[in-house]
């Protein structure tokens, strides 16, 4: 265990900056005086990210950091906050390490015992939520889902028994077939699709995910998508009581094991049975346990 005192600890520093997912109004000043004050800024594509410095006066030194040079660029970037560095972490539009590798160097760098921390700011997925008119005291967020068919459904039949609404990220091109598959698996639920949040032509299409399948059939979409699914209700996950209904996830994993599991294969169990990712059993069993 380590306790971080982000703004009284000596060395260097990784601070995950928000920046615009449209309307570059959003920008804030604690995010502008953050990369100006930078010793570096580390962008997920240095030829969108200069755009944005030159609108806001930011001259900091740009690096290029993204899923195809992670490796080699992270041991960099790790040297240099070895050196005692302060690097700001951007993606294109939004808050690092949602969906984005960013999440991969703030692990590396944390676990590494150097400060990382965050700025709060633009987050599509919460400002859809929020404007949404789904329920939003429980959520999930999924992001992207994977393209194949086959696994797609098999992705989405995980999140079936879920009862927190459901946030997808979707190209636009792929949103119909996400809105059909989501229908498939999940049944006539209320849905949402938002198109180009924060910008000129921000669009949100609220109706059922029959309607939205039928309204969005043979229709090109333009922009950035999200499409938000309502959670299970108790008629989708039935009213028999389960019998791990009123235990933690880690004390359903322990008794699988006491049942003659083995830890991994009662972390994959459990999963299943509840109905949510395999990680975050995971987490919450041997994180819990302080493995």
């Amino acid at each position: 265990m380590r306790e971080q005192k982000t703004y009284h600890e000596p060395g260097g520093r990784l601070t995950m900056v928000p920046t615009p997912i449209g309307n570059l109004n959003d920008m804030t000043y604690r995010a502008v005086t953050t990369l100006q004050e930078a010793d570096i800024i580390a962008a997920e594509d240095t030829r969108h990210s200069k755009k944005l410095c030159q609108v806001f006066d930011i001259h900091t030194p740009l690096i290029s950091y993204h899923e195809h040079n992670e490796q080699s660029r992270g041991e960099e970037l790790l040297g240099r906050l070895e050196e005692g560095a302060h690097i700001a972490l951007i993606t294109d539009a939004g808050t690092p390490g949602i969906s984005d590798p960013g999440a991969v160097i703030a692990s590396r760098a944390a676990e590494a015992g150097f400060t990382v921390t965050a700025l709060p700011g633009a987050s599509a997925s919460v400002t859809a939520l929020s404007a949404s008119g789904l329920p939003s005291d429980t959520f999930a967020f999924i992001g992207f889902v994977e393209r194949k068919k086959q696994k797609r459904l098999e992705e989405l039949q995980r999140w079936k028994q879920t009862p927190a609404t459901l946030l997808f990220y979707e190209s636009p091109h792929r949103t119909a077939v996400l809105v059909q598959a989501a229908l498939d698996v999940f049944g006539n639920r209320r849905a949402v699709v938002v198109r180009e949040l924060t910008k000129q032509h921000e669009t949100f299409l609220r109706g059922t995910l029959e309607e939205l399948a039928s309204s969005l059939e043979g229709v090109t979409l333009k922009g950035e998508c999200m499409l938000l699914v309502e959670g299970a209700s108790a008629a989708d996950m039935g009213s028999e009581t389960t019998w791990w209904q009123e235990l933690t996830m880690k004390e359903h994993v322990e008794a699988l094991v006491a049942e003659g599991e083995s830890s991994k294969e009662a972390v994959k169990t459990a999963a299943k049975e509840r109905g949510v990712p395999k990680r975050d059993v995971y987490q919450a069993y041997h994180v819990e346990d302080g493995e």
